[in-house]
């Protein structure tokens, strides 16, 4: 007879493989690809490849790469694999903000074409028509989606089109002499973080509003905030709360009537997607993250596109080269007269465009608005079984509904058990669930963020919520095996004692060996 799981919980444990890293298993002499010699033919025609090289791009000794054979690498990367977990692997709706949604595997099919993979950036134009114009007709997919003039596919992510807004808008007061006086953006602390960090870096002071009682900035906080030095404003709507402003149209008329842009993040665009649009709130500049939104996988941060757009008036301060057509070929244009320049070496992360450029086109607009409809009612679902849990809370949520995500909070369990938001994540992940850290900042205390996008079933969802149940469950009851979690996955207790001290930061292995070895 088949045995129901009543519980919804799976019985997961990861494996688990105590791996070198490739350096390690490195072995003098080992060889995963035997190379053959020129022939002689070859050689007297071409040369030998190296002695036509200038003397200062010869390196004095061979790189240091691992030497190891092919059977062995094979272990090693499937191993490593086996560490880990993902959208295509486990539920993984804890990633708020991140829109971990599910990729079709038939645009894997089309980006690992050798049409695609052998692309160059240096080809002829006339040899890459099919990739300028899966470019030119996204860019006109964007312009219909936000109702802006013209985008720009090259920036590398969203923190990148964040900067190159921050650049723009700094060109654009430069151009009118205001750039010195002009030196403040305004945003929101709960807009992405890379909203007021990516103008930083482009050398502006951030003024932040706060939220009221309904977890929203005031009108009356931005009346204050603005001046003759406000060069612009940018902002997340729906906010990383999943609250959608109402009142956003006034908040862009007041920036502009001071002079400044104003710049919509919608790096998370999957809640109103054919619902409402940047120039409708007369954004003057928006971005949309293509490895989110439009279901390029997420990646960890890349590969990725932040999409950029911008009204007719900016067209021509935008990164070169733009994507244009002559009613004949495809070609890219260079001769924007205002443009800022390269914020990418090349033209994008071609992948990221080719699978959002078919994502759009598989669905066309009644699917895409059907994809936020979905999203929307899947997170509502969420937010009405969370607000059930023991412990947990739903801060600004009084009554209402959200878009995308929401920002929950595990304040009430921490207080009445000791454990926290970190403590209930290494816990789920002993159920198969993403481990993902809670979201920052604190001003919702112990705060941890769901978005279930469109891609997941109500079982699936129920599934998570029973891990959820079951964490807080034992929580109430044995606080401590919660507390010293995770037991099943990989990795148990993580040492964050590095992580402020960026002088023990240790990205690639050459870094670690000079930190931590005495290494050179």
């Amino acid at each position: 007879m088949k045995t129901i799981n009543k519980s919804k919980l799976r019985n997961f444990h990861q494996a688990k493989w105590d791996e070198p890293i490739i350096f390690e298993l490195s072995t003098e002499g080992e060889r995963g690809l035997l190379i053959s010699e020129v022939e002689k033919e070859i050689e007297e025609s071409v040369g030998d490849g190296i002695s036509k090289l200038p003397e200062n791009m010869i390196r004095k000794k061979p790189p240091a790469l691992p030497e190891v054979s092919q059977m062995r690498v094979l272990k090693h990367y499937l191993r490593l694999s086996q560490h880990c977990l993902g959208a295509d692997f486990n539920i993984d709706i804890g990633q708020g903000t991140c829109t971990m949604k599910y990729s079709p595997k038939i645009n894997e099919v089309l980006v690992r074409s050798p049409k695609v993979t052998e692309l160059h950036p240096f080809q002829d134009e006339s040899t890459v028509q099919g990739a300028l114009e899966v470019m030119y007709k996204l860019d006109i997919f964007l312009r219909e989606i936000s109702g802006l003039s013209k985008f720009s596919l090259q920036p590398g992510g969203g923190a990148s089109a964040i900067f190159t807004m921050a650049s723009i808008i700094h060109a654009y007061h430069e151009f009118r002499g205001e750039a010195e006086k002009r030196d403040e953006i305004i945003t929101t602390i709960f807009s992405h973080p890379s909203d007021a960090a990516a103008a930083a870096v482009k050398g502006y002071k951030i003024i932040t509003l706060y939220p009221n009682e309904d977890g929203l900035p005031e009108v009356g906080a931005l009346k204050k905030a603005v001046s003759d030095r406000t060069a612009g404003l940018l902002i997340t709507n729906p906010e990383d709360t999943g609250i959608f402003n109402p009142k956003i149209e006034e908040f862009t008329k007041i920036t502009h009537d001071v002079g400044g842009l104003c710049g919509y993040d919608q790096a998370n665009a999957n809640g109103i997607l054919g619902v409402t649009r940047a120039k409708e709130a007369n954004f003057d500049l928006c971005f949309f993250n293509l490895h989110k939104t439009f279901s390029s996988p997420h990646g960890c941060g890349g590969p990725a596109t932040g999409a950029l757009g911008v009204t007719e008036e900016l067209i021509n301060y935008l990164p070169v080269p733009v994507v244009e057509f002559d009613g004949d070929k495809y070609f890219l244009n260079d001769n924007l007269p205002n443009t800022i320049g390269k914020v990418r070496g090349f033209h994008g992360v071609f992948p990221a465009v080719l699978r959002a450029y078919a994502w759009v086109m598989s669905l066309g607009a009644e699917g895409l608005k059907e994809a936020a409809s979905v999203a929307v009612l899947n997170n509502n679902y969420i937010l009405e079984k969370i607000k059930k849990v023991n412990g947990a809370s739903a801060p600004f949520a009084r009554g209402r509904h959200r878009i995308e995500q929401v920002r929950y909070s595990w304040e009430q369990l921490t207080r009445e058990t000791g454990v926290t938001v970190e403590d209930v994540i290494c816990r789920m992940v002993d159920f198969g669930f993403h481990l993902w850290t809670s979201h920052h900042p604190f001003i919702v205390p112990e705060p941890f963020t769901i978005e279930p996008t469109e891609s997941y079933s109500k079982d699936e969802i129920d599934e998570y919520i029973a891990g959820l149940e079951k964490v807080v469950e034992e929580a109430y009851k044995e606080p401590d095996k919660v507390k010293n979690a995770p037991y099943n996955s990989v990795v148990h207790k993580i040492d964050n004692s590095t992580l402020d001290d960026p002088q023990k930061w240790a990205i690639t292995w050459r870094a670690y060996l000079k930190k931590h070895k005495g290494g050179s």
